[in-house]
């Protein structure tokens, strides 16, 4: 399966990754390799996450601190969103 990111869940990464280089550029790049490599493992194994808390969608724990939520659709795993878990999700509408 292809795994494809949405502009919003690369945008969660990004903000992720630069929030940790602040303080520790070296476990920046740790813990986004971290998130590359449980993407890879959804390639190989969509189904390996839990049922999400937003119908149609799975959650996959890649690190204690966060949360992959992503969507199985034919032959492409797409990432929905990379949240810290201490956020609320799913959000909630105003």
């Amino acid at each position: 399966m292809r795994v494809l990111w949405t502009l919003a869940a690369e945008q969660d990464r990004a903000d992720i990754v630069d929030f940790i280089a602040q303080d520790n550029p070296l476990a920046a790049i740790r813990m986004d390799e971290l998130f590359g490599a449980a993407v890879g493992g959804l390639a190989k194994h969509p189904l390996m996450g839990r049922p999400g808390q937003i119908a149609g969608t799975r959650e996959w724990i890649p690190h204690e601190s966060y949360r992959l939520v992503y969507e199985v659709q034919a032959d492409t795993v797409w990432i929905l969103a990379l949240v810290h878990s201490a956020r609320l999700w799913p959000p909630t509408r105003s």
